[in-house]
C-alpha cells in the first residue's frame, strides 16, 4: 500500500523512499528518506509531541490535520499545506508543465528540462556514501512572500525573501532555522546538517550537504504570535529571566587581574551606578582548558566575589571550548574520546596562542566533564554565570569534511554544537539548585533558548553599518525563538575612546542597547594596554588588553547620557520584569517587529528600522551618523505617546520625530508609562 497509518502517523512509501507525517505538538511534523529507516534523533523537537491528528487516507492522496495545518500528499508523494480556511499555505515545488516533457521517478513527477535534461522534483537524494545523502526540499514561492526570523545574519535585510543563507554558524553568524511566513504559516528546518536556504522569488530551496534525512516542522496560525507561540512550545521557551540581569552589565576586553576588576567595580558602587553583571573576560586561566582562575593574577577569586556580592554585583566568567595540549586535562579528555575528532592529519581544531582541540558538546560525557571543571573552580568560589565564548566552535579552517562529533561527522550535525554546549551549563546549573539558569553565549541553534542561552551577535565592527544590521539580527533571532538576545554595545572591533565619530557611535548603541533583552557594554577599545608579561609562555600575562570602557571613560555628554539610560534601564524594571515573563511563558520575543502585533497593519510589515520593546514601547533607534531627527512610523490600531515632548498621535502615520544626540525617539503605546520622567 502507498499510505499507511501507524502509531498515528501517516506513512508514504513508494520505491525507494518514505515519507511520514507526523501530529506535533500544533504542527506537523514531516521526515523523507530513501534509507530504510528514520533517525531516532528528535533534534530540536524536544517537548512532548501529543499526537493527535485526524488521518484521512483515499485513493489517490491521504491527509493528516493538527492543530490549524493539514497537509495533503498525493499517491505520487507530492506535499501541499493547507490553513483551516483551506487556503494553501505551502507547497512543494515541481517544473511545470510548460518546461519539459512529464516523466516519472522514485515516487514524484519529475520534468526534464529541455536545454540541460536536469531532473527537477520537490525532494532529491544523492547519496555522498553509506546512509547519506546530499539532500534537496523545494517549495513553491509566492513573490509577494515576507519570511522572518532563521536566525542571525549579518545584513541589512529583515526579509528574507530573495535572500541566501548558509546554514552553518560563524563568528557573528547563527543559524537558527525557524521562519515565520507572511502568509500565515512557520516552518523549522529541524536538521543540524551544514547546507543553504535560497528564497528565491521562484522557489525556495533548503539543501543540506550531507544527512540522512529530511526533517521540518510546519505549523500555521492567524498572527505571527501565534505561530512563534506554537514554535516554542515544541522546543522550549527562555527560563525566567533573574532579577540581576535585568539591568545594566559592565564589560571590557579584558580585566587583566582580580585588582582591576574590583577598582572598577568600587568606582561604579561609589558614584551610585548600578551594575547587575561584572564579567572577566577570556585568558583568566593559565591555559586554555584548564577552566580555571589564574592564581598569579587572580590570588583570591573566593574574596573577590564575595566584595562584588556585597554591592550587589554577580560575576560573569568567560569559558571557551577549547583544550590547548599543555592544559592538566588534554590527555584525559583525548584518551576518554571528550574532544571533537578531525579525519586526517593532526588533531587540532583552532590555532589561537596555541594548538587546541574543542570538547566535544555533542557528547553527554563531555557535557558533564566541563561542567564537573566548572563546578569545581567557578561555581564553588561564588561564580554565578558564565560567558559560553567560541560556541559556533569557531574553527581556524572552518571545513566541515574535516571534522567529526560524537553525534557524526561535522556536515551531518555541526550546527547542534551551541545547544549542547548551553546544555552542558544548564543542566550543571539546574543540579545546584538554579532554578532559572542563564549565560551568555556567542552561538545557538533551533531550542538553544530552553537551556538559558542568551546569545550575544559576536565580535562585530565599531560601525554605524554594523549597528543597523544588529537591529535586523536581533530582531530575527526573536522570530526565530531566540527571546534573549544582545549585542556589544559600541561593537567590538575598532572603537578608539579619544575619537568624537566613535563618540556618536557608542552614544547611538548604547541608547539601542538599553532597549535589548540585555543591556552589556563590551569591545575591543584602542588604545591597547601592553600584556602584563609579554614573555610568559602561557597564561593571562601573555594576551593585552584594550583601553578602558567604563563610563567615566569617555568625555562628560558621553558618560552623562550612559548614566541616563543606566538609571533609565532600572526604572524599567517593573516593565522588563513583565516582558520576561512573557518570554519565559510563551516565547514571545522581547524585542518584536511592529508587525508581530499589528499583523493586519500592511504598513507595520514593511517597517525595518523599529521594533517594540514589549508590548507598549515603541523604539526608533538613530543609526546613522549625523542624524538628528528621524521618520517614524506608528502603527494603525493605537495611540503613541512621545516620551519626551507628551504628544500624543493616532497610529496610522509617519512623523518626524526629534532625535538629539544624548536621546533616542521613544514611544508609548496607548497612553501607558513604562518609565516616569527623569528629566
Amino acid at each position: 500500500m502507498v499510505f499507511q497509518e501507524i502509531d498515528g502517523c501517516l506513512l508514504f512509501r513508494r520505491r525507494q523512499e518514505m515519507v511520514e507525517l507526523c501530529p506535533w505538538g500544533e504542527g506537523i511534523r514531516v521526515r523523507a528518506t530513501e534509507n530504510k529507516w528514520f533517525t531516532d534523533h528528535d533534534w530540536a523537537l524536544t517537548m512532548p509531541a501529543h499526537k493527535k491528528g485526524v488521518i484521512t487516507i483515499g485513493e489517490e492522496a491521504a491527509w493528516l490535520r493538527c492543530g490549524s495545518v493539514r497537509a495533503e500528499i498525493t499517491e505520487f508523494g507530492k506535499l501541499t499545506f493547507y490553513n483551516e480556511k483551506n487556503e494553501i499555505l505551502l507547497k512543494e515545488y515541481y517544473r511545470s508543465w510548460e518546461y519539459g516533457v512529464r516523466g516519472r521517478r522514485s515516487g514524484e513527477w519529475l520534468f526534464l528540462d529541455e536545454t540541460t535534461n536536469e531532473k527537477i522534483g520537490a525532494r532529491t537524494y544523492h547519496n555522498v556514501g553509506g546512509d547519506n545523502y546530499k539532500i534537496c526540499q523545494r517549495f513553491q514561492s509566492d513573490a509577494g512572500e515576507r519570511l522572518y526570523g532563521m536566525g542571525q545574519y549579518q545584513q541589512a535585510s529583515m526579509n528574507l525573501k530573495g535572500c541566501v543563507l548558509d546554514m552553518e554558524h560563524k563568528n557573528t553568524q547563527a543559524s537558527v532555522p525557524f521562519l515565520v511566513s507572511s502568509r500565515g504559516y512557520g516552518l523549522l528546518w529541524n536538521n543540524p546538517a551544514v547546507g543553504k536556504a535560497m528564497f528565491g522569488s521562484n522557489r525556495t530551496e533548503i539543501s543540506m550537504e550531507s544527512t540522512k534525512q529530511i526533517d521540518y516542522w510546519i505549523t500555521a496560525g492567524d498572527t505571527p504570535a501565534a505561530i512563534v507561540e506554537q514554535y516554542c512550545a515544541v522546543t522550549g521557551t527562555v527560563p525566567m529571566m533573574p532579577e540581576f540581569a535585568m539591568g545594566f552589565w559592565q564589560c571590557k576586553l579584558r580585566y587583566q587581574t582580580q585588582e582591576e576588576v574590583l577598582q572598577v567595580a568600587r568606582e561604579y558602587h561609589r558614584r551610585g551606578i548600578p551594575v547587575g553583571v561584572m564579567v572577566v573576560d577570556f585568558f583568566h586561566w593559565p591555559h586554555q582548558g584548564d577552566w580555571m582562575f589564574d592564581e598569579k593574577y587572580f590570588p583570591d577569586p573566593a574574596g573577590m566575589i564575595r566584595e562584588l556580592n556585597e554591592m550587589g554585583m554577580k560575576l560573569m566568567v568567560s569559558i571557551w571550548p577549547t583544550v590547548d595540549r599543555k592544559s592538566i586535562h588534554y590527555e584525559e579528555m583525548k584518551d576518554r574520546d571528550l574532544l571533537v575528532r578531525v579525519n586526517r592529519g593532526l588533531n587540532v581544531t583552532m590555532d589561537c596562542f596555541g594548538l587546541e582541540c574543542f570538547f566535544d558538546a555533542t557528547n553527554p560525557e563531555a557535557r558533564i566533564y566541563i561542567w564537573e571543571q566548572a563546578r569545581e573552580n567557578y561555581w564553588k568560589k561564588g561564580v554565578s554565570l558564565f560567558w559560553l565564548d567560541e560556541a559556533e566552535p569557531e574553527f581556524t579552517a572552518a571545513d566541515f569534511d574535516h571534522f567529526r562529533y560524537h553525534d557524526g561527522a561535522a556536515l551531518e550535525c555541526a550546527n547542534e554544537y551551541p545547544v549542547g554546549y548551553a546544555k552542558a551549563f544548564y543542566d550543571g546549573m539546574i543540579s545546584q539548585g538554579v532554578d532559572n539558569p542563564i549565560n551568555l553565549i556567542r552561538c545557538a541553534w533551533a531550542g538553544s533558548q530552553r537551556y538559558g542561552a542568551l546569545v550575544w551577535s559576536g565580535d562585530v565592527p565599531s560601525t554605524f553599518t554594523y549597528l543597523r544590521y544588529q537591529l535586523t539580527a536581533g530582531l530575527n533571532m526573536g522570530m526565530a525563538g531566540i527571546a534573549w538576545w544582545t549585542a556589544d554595545i559600541g561593537g567590538f572591533h575598532g572603537g578608539d575612546i579619544r575619537d568624537p565619530r566613535f563618540h556618536e557611535l557608542l552614544m547611538r548603541w548604547f541608547q539601542f542597547g538599553t532597549f535589548c533583552p540585555v543591556m552589556r557594554l563590551h569591545g575591543d577599545r584602542d588604545p591597547h594596554h601592553e600584556p602584563l608579561d609579554p614573555d610568559a609562555n602561557y597564561g593571562g600575562g601573555i594576551v593585552s588588553s584594550g583601553a578602558d570602557n567604563e563610563v567615566w571613560s569617555y568625555p562628560k555628554e558621553v558618560e552623562d547620557m550612559m548614566v541616563y539610560y543606566i538609571r533609565l534601564r532600572e526604572n524599567m524594571r517593573p516593565y522588563i520584569r513583565e516582558i520576561m515573563a512573557e518570554a519565559h511563558e510563551k516565547g514571545t520575543p522581547v524585542m518584536k517587529p511592529l508587525f508581530y502585533d499589528f499583523p493586519e497593519d500592511e504598513k507595520a510589515w514593511e517597517v525595518e528600522d523599529a521594533y517594540l520593546f514589549g508590548h507598549d514601547l515603541l523604539v526608533a533607534p538613530v543609526m546613522y551618523e549625523g542624524q538628528r531627527s528621524r521618520s517614524v512610523y506608528l502603527p494603525q490600531g493605537a495611540s503613541w505617546t512621545d516620551s519626551q515632548s507628551g504628544v500624543c498621535y493616532e497610529g496610522g502615520q509617519v512623523i518626524t520625530a526629534d532625535a538629539p544626540l544624548n536621546r533616542i525617539p521613544l514611544f508609548f503605546k496607548n497612553g501607558r508609562t513604562i518609565f516616569e520622567d527623569m528629566n
